[in-house]
C-alpha cells in the first residue's frame, strides 16, 4: 500500500485549478487525484516512470498527463494561483527577495533528446561545467524561503546572464490590482555584482543588497544586516533538492524537468497554505 501524497485539504486547493476531466465512455480519463499523486510520487522518490505503483493507474497515462500539463502551462498556472493565495494571506514578504542558482547533475538518461517543441531550448538546458554535465537552476524566493519563480539554463551558463529572465519570470497574480513582480530590495551573492544588474535594479526602484567583489574598483553601499537573511534561498534550494527527481535530472526535455520542479514547488506551497490555515484556526 503506497501512502497518500496529498491530504484532503491540499487536494481541495488543487482540484479547482485542474483542467476538466474528459474522455470517452469507453476510455475515460484516470481520476485527476490519482494522477497528481502519481506524479508527486515520482517527484519525491525519483523512480523511473515504469516503476510507478499500480495504485496510481497505468504509468503511460500518468506520464502522458504530466507531459500535457507541462506543455499547456497547467503546472505554472497552479503555481502562480497558489502564490496569489499566499500573497492574499500576507504570507509573502514584499520587501526583501533573493536570487541564486544551483547546479543539478544530469543522469546519462537525460542526454540525447530531439528538439521536439518550439519552446524547448536547442541545448535542452544541458551543459558541462566544473560540476559535471547538468543543468543550472535559477531561483527567486522571498525572505521566508517561499519559492517565487524558477528558470533553467545550461550548466556552464554564468549566473548573471540569466538574471533578467529569472526576475521577469516572477509574476504573482493580484486579485485587487496589478501582478506583483518586484520587491523593494533584492539580495544576491557576489556573482551578481555586475554594473548592468545594479543599473537594472535602480531603474525599477529596487535596492540592491549585493556585496562588491574585490576586483571592482567602485565600492557600493551594502546592507550587511539584510544580507544575513540570504540563507533563505539556500534553505529553499535545499528543500527543493530533497525531491529526488529534482536533485538529479532524468528528464530529457528542459520543459519536463521544469515541470517536475514546479510540482515540487506546488507541493511546498500547498503545505505553506495548509500550515497558515491551521495557524489561523487556532488563534
Amino acid at each position: 500500500m503506497v501512502r497518500s501524497q496529498l491530504s484532503g485539504f491540499q487536494w481541495a486547493l488543487i482540484q479547482p485549478l485542474l483542467p476538466r476531466e474528459r474522455g470517452s465512455p469507453g476510455r475515460p480519463w484516470n481520476d485527476h487525484r490519482q494522477t497528481v499523486e502519481g506524479v508527486a510520487w515520482i517527484m519525491r522518490t525519483g523512480a523511473p516512470w515504469r516503476d510507478l505503483p499500480p495504485e496510481f493507474g497505468r504509468w503511460q497515462s500518468v506520464y502522458g498527463r504530466f507531459r500535457r500539463w507541462c506543455s499547456d502551462g497547467t503546472w505554472l498556472m497552479i503555481t502562480r494561483t497558489l502564490l496569489a493565495e499566499l500573497d492574499e494571506r500576507g504570507a509573502i514578504d514584499r520587501d526583501l527577495w533573493f536570487i541564486d542558482s544551483s547546479c543539478i547533475r544530469a543522469s546519462r538518461a537525460a542526454a540525447g533528446a530531439r528538439n521536439m517543441h518550439e519552446t524547448e531550448p536547442p541545448d535542452h538546458a544541458l551543459g558541462r561545467s566544473r560540476g559535471g554535465f547538468g543543468t543550472k537552476l535559477h531561483l527567486v524566493c522571498d525572505s521566508n524561503a517561499t519559492p517565487l519563480a524558477v528558470v533553467l539554463s545550461a550548466g556552464q551558463r554564468h549566473d548573471s546572464r540569466s538574471f533578467e529572465v529569472t526576475m521577469q519570470a516572477v509574476r504573482i497574480p493580484g486579485r485587487r490590482g496589478p501582478d506583483r513582480r518586484r520587491p523593494r530590495r533584492l539580495g544576491a551573492d557576489k556573482a551578481y555584482s555586475v554594473d548592468w544588474i545594479r543599473k537594472w535594479l535602480r531603474r525599477r526602484g529596487i535596492r540592491a543588497v549585493v556585496p562588491t567583489r574585490k576586483d571592482q574598483k567602485r565600492r557600493h553601499t551594502f546592507d550587511a544586516l539584510a544580507y544575513r537573511a540570504r540563507n533563505a534561498i539556500e534553505r529553499c534550494i535545499g528543500w527543493l533538492k530533497e525531491a529526488r527527481r529534482v536533485a538529479t535530472r532524468y528528464e530529457k526535455l528542459a520543459s519536463h524537468f521544469l515541470g517536475m520542479i514546479l510540482v515540487a514547488i506546488i507541493s511546498r506551497l500547498i503545505r505553506l497554505i495548509e500550515r497558515d490555515t491551521r495557524g489561523c484556526s487556532t488563534r
